[in-house]
């Protein structure tokens, strides 16, 4: 008997990995030379053939659905095994390396990121540091889509965070504590104040960062996020967040390390007089073992816990 061919072909699963990236079919089809009704097929043909769908179409687009995350996580393994043969075997060029990161809004993150590209300094590789909401780094790492994801615990998210990770087969592994801050514009009205309380802020706008369909204190990336306020301003990204600070002066309340080189002078951290602290770690597979570009990465975190703000 003959068996019928798979449609999970390598070129397939570029083609499925590129409408995930772009979140289009349409954009998708431009940035891979092919026709919307052919690269509409191919997924068609891929769906069938696994028994569940990878994307949601609606008027709006296309989402990826929940079993599609974890099937474009390890479609991506596949498609960088084969880059790494190709690379070996066929172009005899230095192999490329694969990294990628999903964290919180912390520049910290970000600086280290810069960090280890610099000490890395191979001349073929791919990395990716995606900054995005708390829940959906936990999906990206679970789905191997990140090797690892950084966020924080504290009193008021740690059993609602450490039973999503367990239900996700995730492990928490802790780096530093850090004291509260309020991160401000440098000529905010209250920015020469040597420490401030949370009745201090009452007047001014509240900045936190959007969390898609996980809108609650649990995962939000700011402290006393839940407490009620009469101003309040949400944003998606760090840029936007900055902007409020500096145009509208409001405030945010996180670890309060700011390297001055990514943003200027134009934003302090003033330590927050309450009694929460913030635990910033990363989050991994369970049992899992980092990669080299992980554990430098990791390292260049570390770097923090000199830090005036630790305790």
């Amino acid at each position: 008997i003959k068996r019928k061919a798979s449609s999970m072909t390598l070129q397939n699963l570029r083609y499925i990995i590129s409408i995930a990236e772009t979140g289009s079919i349409t954009e998708a089809s431009k940035r891979l030379f092919i026709s919307q009704p052919s690269l509409s097929n191919a997924v068609k043909e891929v769906e069938k053939e696994i028994h569940f769908p990878i994307f949601t179409r609606t008027s709006r687009g296309i989402t990826v659905t929940a079993k599609g995350l974890e099937f474009i996580g390890y479609a991506r393994q596949v498609i960088q095994q084969m880059n790494v043969l190709q690379d070996t075997y066929i172009t005899m060029r230095p192999q490329k390396t694969y990294f990628s990161v999903s964290t919180q809004h912390y520049v910290f993150a970000t600086n280290a990121f810069v960090d280890m590209i610099r000490k890395y300094g191979q001349e073929r590789y791919e990395f990716c540091l995606n900054e995005t909401q708390t829940y959906q780094i936990l999906e990206n790492v679970k789905n191997h889509i990140s090797e690892l994801g950084i966020i924080y615990l504290s009193n008021t998210n740690e059993i609602v965070i450490r039973r999503t990770l367990e239900d996700m087969h995730l492990e928490f592994r802790p780096l530093f504590t850090v004291k509260p801050h309020v991160a401000l514009y440098v000529n905010h009205p209250l920015a020469d104040h040597t420490s401030l309380k949370l009745i201090d802020l009452i007047e001014y706008p509240r900045l936190k960062f959007l969390q898609g369909n996980y809108e609650s204190s649990f995962f939000s990336e700011e402290l006393y996020s839940s407490l009620p306020v009469d101003k309040e301003i949400r944003v998606s990204d760090r840029a936007a967040m900055i902007n409020m600070m500096i145009g509208l002066n409001g405030y945010s309340i996180s670890t309060g390390i700011f390297p001055k080189y990514m943003q200027g002078d134009a934003i302090k951290g003033i330590p927050l007089h309450e009694k929460e602290r913030m635990t910033v770690g990363y989050v991994v597979n369970a049992g899992q073992t980092l990669s080299d570009l992980g554990t430098m990465y990791i390292r260049a975190l570390k770097q923090y816990q000199h830090s005036e703000n630790i305790t």
